[in-house]
């Protein structure tokens, strides 16, 4: 049986030494890019691999694609085959920051193909509240390769200007309510939103523990936001792609895939001063 939306702390711990499973650590700090790296060299999940956000999750940044722009299939597909990853393996994906980078690796195996891949529930900060095993000890997995399979669940932003307004299209914007209105932005060097564009929270996704809240809650509330509209129709952004694909996952886990990202998201659309901007 493969998992592909969520994994609970119990299930993980009962496959810690499954040759099939493979749990990748992803923390990550965006004003302290080391950090993640550094916990993980501190203490980790037993066996876990560590994946950088910046150096193994994301593609090279030319100052116009966004903060974190989508990897090279070829090279995502490297790095995954070099921490033991091929198409027989459960993945398991957890970091500290409520499963924000955690959903940004399950989007992207999925993308390339690999849909046994889930989201530790609760993460870090659970597993360790539940006194399960960790190690300092960094694994050596022997490599194996890794076939990347490409689909086309996202969107660029000539998609997103093209449509913009249109009724096929909602933009789902997963920032805080006062990054997406424009009353501060910390990261980018404007502030706003895509015009037209929906505010989701993804902390909104999450309940006690930091855990996903139940299928049908979540299928409740993203229908009133989707007001009809098919998965399809959905474009997800947030600042730079990544807290995004928690809004997926959501989704997914409501019943309602399918929906695209945009991965260039606002730290790519705020790059051209020509493009327009919304606030308020």
């Amino acid at each position: 049986m493969s998992y592909r939306t969520l994994v609970d702390t119990a299930l993980l711990a009962e496959h810690l030494s499954d040759p099939d499973w493979v749990v990748i650590d992803c923390r990550h700090d965006l004003l302290k890019p080391e950090a993640g790296r550094i916990a993980y060299a501190k203490s980790h999940i037993a066996g876990a691999r560590f994946m950088h956000l910046d150096q193994d999750l994301a593609g090279p940044r030319t100052g116009a694609n966004g903060r974190h722009p989508l990897p090279q299939p070829e090279a995502l597909a490297a790095r995954l085959g070099a921490a033991g990853i091929d198409a027989n393996k459960q993945v398991v994906a957890y970091d500290a920051q409520e499963s924000v980078n955690a959903s940004r690796v399950w989007w992207l195996l999925r993308w390339l193909g690999h849909d046994a891949v889930a989201v530790l529930d609760g993460g870090w900060h659970k597993w360790m509240a539940e006194e399960r095993p960790y190690s300092a000890e960094i694994p050596r997995p022997a490599a194996t390769r890794f076939s990347a399979r490409p689909d086309n669940a996202w969107v660029d932003v000539g998609y997103v200007l093209s449509h913009l307004r249109q009724p096929d299209m909602l933009v789902l914007d997963a920032r805080s309510p006062a990054r997406y209105r424009g009353e501060a932005e910390p990261i980018d060097p404007v502030a706003g939103r895509i015009p037209g564009s929906a505010n989701r929270f993804y902390r909104e996704n999450l309940a006690e523990q930091c855990c996903f809240k139940p299928a049908a809650h979540l299928r409740a509330e993203f229908e009133a936001l989707l007001a009809g509209r098919p998965p399809r129709q959905v474009v997800h952004s947030c600042g730079s792609g990544v807290s995004t694909c928690h809004n997926m996952l959501a989704m997914e886990i409501a019943g309602l895939g399918g929906s695209l990202l945009y991965p260039g998201s606002w730290s790519e659309w705020c790059a051209d001063p020509a493009r327009p901007v919304e606030r308020g």
